[in-house]
């Protein structure tokens, strides 16, 4: 299906490093099914990688919302939580 599609474009260029690339076919697999969670996090390991935490934390809430059981969110979750943290003591 067309989400499905976006979602794996979106991993090819995540991996050519073509990040704004990534996040938008990620966002366009979310518009089409808002309810598939495999594009949320996806978005939020480049966001995480970009070091925007917020927005990553948000797409990692997100997947759990969807489905609780995603332990690959969870983590990823806890370590944007943690970098964030790190990222405001150093103050940067």
């Amino acid at each position: 299906d067309l989400a499905a599609a976006l979602n794996d474009r979106g991993q090819v260029r995540y991996l050519r490093v073509e990040f704004a690339a990534a996040v938008r076919d990620f966002t366009a697999a979310i518009e089409c099914q808002p309810a598939f969670e495999v594009p949320y996090y996806n978005r939020g390991l480049v966001r995480y990688r970009l070091g925007d935490f917020d927005e990553a934390m948000k797409d990692f809430r997100k997947v759990l919302q969807l489905n609780p059981q995603f332990e690959d969110a969870a983590l990823s979750l806890k370590q944007a939580i943690l970098d964030k943290e790190e990222k405001q003591k150093r103050g940067y």
